[in-house]
């Protein structure tokens, strides 16, 4: 619900209540709002590991193939404390994650000033169009091994898989976004003298803005992927390691304990990148939310 709903909801009041007090309503119903998403969040969750947890204690689930939520915080537990069996638990984090955020940053940038270029000029978009759809047509994960034998089993691999999984959607909505520009700002920044450049950076970039923020929230999470995957065909360190003992071993607990870190690592970077997109595009104008 709006900010606007919940004034206009909480503006329902008997003739004469003043302004101040409708303001008190509304920040009441607000926090009451608040209340009730946060509860109904851990009540959801509560409730799924909780059936989790009793159908493995009583045998209605297969814990050997679903382990336990116990005993998946207890793996975690054994991992931060005492480390994993290939090493320390921060060290594959730190490895996973310097594959991801140097795949990321690449793969934006990349995409970013690809769709961009692209977008303005109609000539090279016509071009290079069908290498970029063929390119795109070849599923990112069977380029695993392929990279792993160009690259080796270090960084090298990893970073590619993670680009090249984060390159095409940002590029696809550079490139859209670039194309949906308003027609008729552009039309007026020209008359007023702007210079393609001029042009480029302060109208159609802003305008392509939320095409390219809405790509950067889900690219990261490919960016994970195609580490994860990259360190899962081979490599020496990383969660995915982890993943493939613990699938070789068959510990289901320490690849229940492996997917929670990544989730745990991809949720931290949603709100981030949620609260650098809040900073860097206070002009726009918040979105519409369901009022019922």
């Amino acid at each position: 619900m709006s900010d606007a709903a919940i004034l206009s909801e909480a503006a329902v009041a008997r003739p004469g209540t003043s302004d101040a007090e409708i303001e008190a309503a509304a920040r009441a119903a607000r926090r009451h709002r608040d209340n009730m998403v946060i509860f109904w969040r851990f009540a959801i969750l509560a409730a799924l590991l909780g059936g989790w947890e009793l159908g493995a204690q009583t045998g209605k689930i297969d814990a050997f193939f679903y382990s336990s939520p116990s005993a998946i915080v207890m793996r975690l537990y054994d991992w931060i404390t005492e480390g994993t069996s290939e090493g320390s638990l921060w060290y594959h984090l730190y490895i996973t994650m310097l594959e991801s955020l140097i795949g990321f940053v690449t793969g934006s940038v990349g995409g970013v000033v690809v769709g961009i270029a692209l977008g303005r000029n109609r000539m090279l978009a016509d071009i290079f169009s069908v290498y970029i759809k063929v390119i795109n047509s070849i599923p990112r994960v069977v380029l695993a091994p392929i990279f792993i034998m160009l690259f080796g089993l270090g960084l090298g691999s990893k970073v590619a898989l993670s680009f090249v999984m984060v390159f095409f959607v940002v590029f696809s909505n550079a490139f859209q976004g670039v194309r949906e520009a308003d027609r008729n700002m552009i039309a007026n920044a020209q008359i007023l003298g702007a210079s393609p450049w001029q042009l480029t950076w302060s109208v159609i970039v802003p305008s392509a803005m939320s095409w390219i923020f809405a790509s950067l929230h889900v690219s990261f999470g490919f960016a994970i992927v195609g580490a994860i995957v990259g360190e899962f065909v081979g490599s020496r360190y990383g969660i995915g390691l982890l993943i493939s003992v613990a699938k070789g071993s068959f510990d289901a607990a320490g690849m229940y304990a492996a997917i929670v870190i990544i989730m745990i690592v991809a949720l931290t970077a949603e709100y981030v990148m949620t609260f650098i997109e809040h900073r860097l595009a206070k002009w726009r104008p918040q979105p519409l939310h369901d009022t019922h």
